[in-house]
């Protein structure tokens, strides 16, 4: 007997990773548990303990499943425009109230589990080499340098803007974004990466 693609216990990961993302959402990374996941999933808790154990292990596989969904990269037809468009992206999420929960929610669980620290590792790095396909178009098109670091550019765009959220707790807005991806620009141009 074979089983069936995707089955029931796809539905119950798809079904509890939604529940830690809504959970997560709702109650932050301290207001996160098993039960309340299994509650919000529509399976029972010791489904949730059995296949995954642990709040950070449920963080984590909800970040992996996060990071295998298809991410639109930028395509504007220039570079700066492309940066904009990644800063503004990062800029929005955390402007909002509702989307800045989840990932705040993961650095906090990153500083607590080696677990959901690898998981933040591998997306993090999986969302880099995604947007410095940007970069990579850009110096095909001869809008910097060949010896440019496509995934060095990406992450001086988006630092200080993770720098004043996780940092300083100051706000980013669009035009801190704007600014931070041409200051970027700038010194992709003058070689310096």
């Amino acid at each position: 007997m074979t089983s069936r693609p995707g089955g029931r216990s796809a539905r119950v990961r798809e079904a509890v990773l939604e529940a830690v993302h809504a959970e997560l959402t709702m109650r932050g990374y301290a207001g996160l548990t098993v039960e309340n996941v299994a509650e919000r999933a529509g399976v029972h808790k010791t489904t949730v303990y059995r296949r995954w154990g642990t709040v950070d292990v449920l963080i984590a596989d909800a970040l992996d499943h996060t990071r295998e969904s298809e991410w639109p990269v930028p395509d504007t037809g220039t570079l700066e425009g492309d940066l904009i468009a990644i800063a503004t992206e990062v800029a929005d999420t955390f402007a909002d109230p509702v989307h800045r929960l989840v990932p705040i929610a993961i650095v906090i669980a990153a500083q607590q589990s080696a677990r959901a620290q690898d998981a933040k590792r591998r997306f993090y790095a999986a969302r880099q080499a995604e947007a410095a396909k940007v970069v990579t178009r850009a110096v095909d098109r001869g809008e910097l340098p060949p010896q440019a670091d496509p995934v060095e550019l990406i992450r001086l765009t988006c630092a200080p803007l993770y720098h004043r959220i996780f940092i300083t707790g100051e706000p980013v807005d669009r035009a801190t974004a704007e600014r931070s991806a041409r200051a970027a620009l700038a010194a992709a141009r003058a070689g310096l990466l």
